[in-house]
């Protein structure tokens, strides 16, 4: 018995130092994943402080994305006959009226083409516009006289002048393209009470007369709220708002008051829309050169 005693005494003697070895290589690789976890959590930090420097978008493609979204949802309307009238004030408030018809032609890739026909006062009635708006090459417009009859042709030079007396300019009566500006998605503002993106485009054109426009577009519906425009010296010379805006066919707003003013000259115009028809079946036929002397 005491040597049987003995034995399980020694062979217990035996085991210690086993499982000794055995606890140590169990916390030497406990600390091993230790390491290795943290190793991991802190690579997983890093990862998260620098992927939204890698991923976030920049303002020039954030400003392209909501250039495509207006210009996406605002696709499909065929064709359109308005009836309009262009209010001029000058400096001190005196007021002129006159009295047009606008018809518009959607273009699928590339810009629209537009006839505007001026019917009051006497003294420009007859006179027609002609519009063909480009993505990409220059627009071409044409001004038919009934005083000289004879089409005149609008420079690419010459597009930055005041259309009939107005503070529009040839410039301004072109159709959104996404293809004529860069863009910057600059900040959020409140316009009109709703929230909108500022975003700033820079025409690409050589010849615009402006360096930049910053355009306010709410964010519920991709409708322009108002747009700055600085001249070729970079001072700011305009300031366009749309107001009253209206859906058509569901789908489609349009405002139904402009306002542009000039804030070198103190003189303003309004352009206002009365009427309003969409699908009209206006066809390519009736934009050219000869449509503008047979306009009536």
């Amino acid at each position: 018995m005491n040597m049987l005693a003995r034995n399980k005494k020694n062979l217990g003697r035996l085991s210690l130092p086993k499982l000794s070895l055995a606890r140590l290589s169990l916390a030497r690789l406990s600390l091993a994943r230790l390491s290795l976890s943290n190793l991991l959590m802190l690579a997983t930090l890093v990862s998260g402080l620098s992927t939204p420097l890698a991923t976030a978008q920049t303002g020039e493609e954030k400003g392209l994305a909501q250039a495509k979204e207006r210009k996406a949802r605002d696709i499909g309307w065929g064709d359109s006959v308005a009836k309009t009238s262009m209010v001029l004030r000058n400096k001190k408030g005196d007021e002129a009226t006159r009295k047009m018809r606008l018809k518009s032609l959607e273009v699928l890739d590339d810009g629209d083409k537009g006839l505007t026909i001026f019917d009051q006062p006497r003294d420009v009635k007859g006179t027609a516009f002609l519009n063909f708006s480009h993505a990409i090459k220059p627009d071409e417009q044409w001004l038919f006289l009934p005083a000289l009859k004879r089409v005149k042709r609008i420079s690419s030079r010459n597009k930055s002048g005041p259309f009939m007396g107005s503070e529009f300019s040839y410039e301004d009566l072109s159709s959104f393209e996404i293809e004529k500006y860069n863009y910057n998605y600059l900040r959020d503002e409140t316009v009109n009470g709703l929230d909108c993106f500022v975003v700033e485009q820079t025409p690409n054109d050589k010849y615009s007369g402006y360096t930049k426009l910053l355009v306010w577009t709410d964010k519920e519906h991709y409708r322009v709220q108002k747009i700055e425009f600085y001249d070729r010296k970079r001072s700011l010379l305009k300031t366009l708002t749309f107001n009253d805006y209206k859906q058509y066919l569901n789908k489609y707003w349009r405002s139904q008051k402009l306002s542009m003013i000039n804030h070198q000259t103190g003189k303003s115009t309004d352009f206002i829309t009365h009427e309003l028809s969409f699908k009209t079946g206006l066809t390519d036929k009736d934009f050219n050169k000869a449509s503008l002397k047979r306009a009536r």
